[in-house]
């Protein structure tokens, strides 16, 4: 018994001692993180890093670049934990369904201008097909286990009404407007879901006009806004701005304040030249002054939209912080920083040279 005893402690110390050396070898210097074993690697990272810089900006400083690094990182740990996720419930997106969103991503754009923005974000035409397939995976994910779990009651619509009756009470005439921005200048909070930010006027104008083309023959505003809008506030919204007074058109842009008022409900205007860059504006609604009662689906509806926008935001982050609970996630990037105290890496933000400009879409 004593033999057997003192063979369990060694066994025991051999096996916390493997697990020791286990947690501190490191995996290649190229590997940032994994997530149950797989491995997100330097160059991945730097690839994100690098669409989102701006070089004609100020460039931001060596801990800039680290902390948005680290948030990018954390970003994918977060879509490969997701997409895990989406594989083992056979979720995942087709082949038919990635070339449908290739080809519509593709579209405002000539071949020459396409292959030009591949190059000056330095992916391939293989890597944004890789990720288009992550990004409609992951929203197939989330609609099962999180969008298709949310009730919105008539209960919950009367209960919000009652609580916040005042907000209904207009005191002036307002314009709901959607907007789709294109600036001529790169943006590193740009956030729209084809990662696509035009890098000078010439681009920006060729950019808008292809955007307004294809709305022309039917493609839907918000989506259009969502996928290539410049706007960082706005693109993820479809491009709504919101409610609008009146009083407070005074503040913006002329030519923009001339737009919303001479739009008609549901009507598209043509590009609008601004300092900020070109606008392509959509009206949503226009509302008379005066108290709004429950019944009025100008009510109701926003009421429901912002029930279910919160609840979801809710069953999202629940979802995620339970999703990361389950997994095992190593991040030796965040471990490097705080060894070397923020001094280490370097990080390559660097884009590849770009092509000459392209002709504009004829």
């Amino acid at each position: 018994m004593l033999k057997r005893s003192v063979a369990s402690a060694t066994l025991l110390v051999a096996l916390l001692a493997a697990g020791a050396c286990e947690k501190q070898s490191a995996p290649g210097p190229d590997v940032w993180a994994t997530v149950n074993g797989k491995e997100i690697k330097r160059d991945e990272v730097e690839k994100y890093l690098r669409a989102r810089s701006n070089p004609d900006g100020q460039q931001p400083s060596h801990e800039e670049n680290l902390s948005l690094t680290l948030s990018i990182l954390d970003e994918l740990i977060n879509q490969e934990i997701l997409l895990e996720r989406a594989k083992k419930l056979g979720i995942e997106a087709s082949d038919g369904e990635v070339e449908d969103k290739f080809t519509e991503r593709k579209s405002p754009f000539t071949e020459e201008e396409f292959q030009r923005q591949l190059k000056e974000n330095g992916v391939t035409v293989d890597d944004l097909k890789k990720e288009i397939r992550r990004q409609l995976s992951i929203q197939k994910l989330i609609n099962r286990e999180v969008v298709a779990k949310i009730s919105i009651t008539d209960q919950d619509i009367a209960d919000f009404y009652k609580q916040n009756e005042s907000q209904f009470n207009v005191p002036e005439t307002r314009f709901r407007v959607a907007r789709i921005l294109v600036t001529p200048r790169r943006d590193p909070n740009v956030r729209n879901r084809a990662n696509d930010d035009a890098g000078n006027d010439s681009d920006a104008k060729r950019k808008a006009g292809a955007l307004l083309e294809r709305i022309n023959q039917g493609a839907d505003f918000a989506s259009v806004a969502t996928d290539y809008s410049e706007d960082p506030v706005t693109s993820a919204s479809g491009g709504d701005m919101g409610f609008i007074p009146e009083s407070s058109l005074n503040q913006v842009n002329p030519a923009v304040r001339k737009v919303i008022q001479e739009l008609k409900v549901g009507q598209v205007s043509q590009v609008v030249q601004t300092g900020e860059g070109y606008w392509i504006l959509k009206l949503l609604a226009r509302e008379a002054p005066g108290q709004r009662r429950l019944d009025d689906p100008r009510v109701q509806q926003p009421i429901r939209d912002n029930l279910r926008s919160r609840k979801e935001q809710l069953l999202r982050a629940s979802y995620m912080t339970t999703a990361r609970d389950e997994a095992k996630i190593a991040n030796y990037l965040a471990r490097q920083v705080i060894e070397s105290a923020g001094k280490l890496p370097e990080i390559n933000t660097k884009k590849p040279a770009t092509a000459p400009t392209a002709p504009a879409k004829k």
